[in-house]
């Protein structure tokens, strides 16, 4: 049983850190950066050209994390490949010792850096999540092709933070952890009032004990920054109360890591809440692991 998953299963509050890949032919820059985190949180995860940008694969970030003795998440989107290719890679990545996943519909390639690219889509996010829970439950492709031996995944999902609606409506991540999610990593959240009417919202559905539900944050470097990733990235809540502080500090990037850290602090206290997903657009794991020194990590 891997990290995350034991901690997970054990109640404890988790913390996992997302890398960016190089665009590099060499696996030293992807180490370096790794090594800043490992050991400090229950895994590594690695993305799947974000923003729709190209980078080294996933598979392959995924696979020289876990062959170098880290545990990585395994992000895969359904953007750049059929169900072939994608039942391919969890299998080449599980026999790499690969077995946490984070499972994406993927950017739109319009807005990434080779924008005439075209799509797949061959299968939508909540069909490959059953996939890889049948290839690890089943030990079958999804044509009854048996896998021998079979892969073993912790599969998670990603979410966008939301209050209930005055309908009754489940949450939309309900189908994720239907078809086998048993993680949830959101976006950059830094709203604790909805933090707590999320996590409401998802006990009351009985989602919080079926997938562990980690919240993204991470330390910002200015106001600035601040106002780009709530206009330019989708999902993001960042109240104006906390721009204000970043723009009224005369040390922003401390006051970002402040701001991370008090909210970290109540994020502990509230039941459904299983840990943080820490990110950092822009840039550099150092950044992430300034912040996990200052909360002693």
């Amino acid at each position: 049983m891997n990290k995350l998953e034991t901690s997970l299963n054990e109640g404890r509050f988790c913390f996992t850190a997302e890398l960016v890949p190089p665009l590099a032919a060499s696996a030293g820059s992807l180490l370096e950066e790794a090594g800043m985190l490992d050991g400090r949180v229950q895994a590594i995860n690695v993305t799947d050209g974000a923003a729709a940008r190209t980078t080294m694969s996933s598979a392959a970030a995924a696979a020289l994390l876990a062959v170098n003795g880290m545990e990585p998440v395994l992000q895969l989107t359904c953007r750049d490949r059929n169900r072939i290719a994608l039942c391919a890679d969890l299998v080449g990545c599980a026999a790499f010792g690969v077995s946490n996943l984070l499972l994406l519909t993927g950017d739109d390639p319009a807005r990434g850096d080779q924008p005439e690219a075209r799509a797949v889509h061959d299968i939508d996010s909540t069909a490959l999540i059953t996939l890889a829970r049948d290839m690890s439950d089943k030990g079958a492709l999804p044509n009854g092709r048996e896998i021998e031996p079979p892969p073993r995944f912790l599969i998670g999902a990603a979410d966008v933070p939301q209050r209930p609606d005055d309908k009754g409506t489940p949450p939309g991540i309900t189908r994720k952890t239907d078809a086998g999610a048993r993680f949830i990593q959101t976006q950059l959240c830094y709203d604790i009032d909805l933090i707590e009417a999320y996590a409401g919202y998802m006990g009351e559905w009985g989602i919080a004990d079926r997938a562990g539900i980690l919240i993204g944050l991470g330390p910002v470097a200015s106001a600035r920054s601040a106002r780009w990733m709530r206009e330019n990235l989708w999902g993001v809540a960042f109240p104006d109360s906390l721009i204000q502080r970043l723009e009224d500090s005369s040390d922003p990037k401390q006051e970002g890591r402040r701001i991370c850290i008090e909210l970290i602090e109540r994020l502990q206290k509230i039941d459904g809440i299983a840990g943080v997903h820490l990110m950092a657009p822009g840039q550099s794991a150092r950044s992430i692991a300034a912040l996990l020194s200052e909360l002693g990590k």
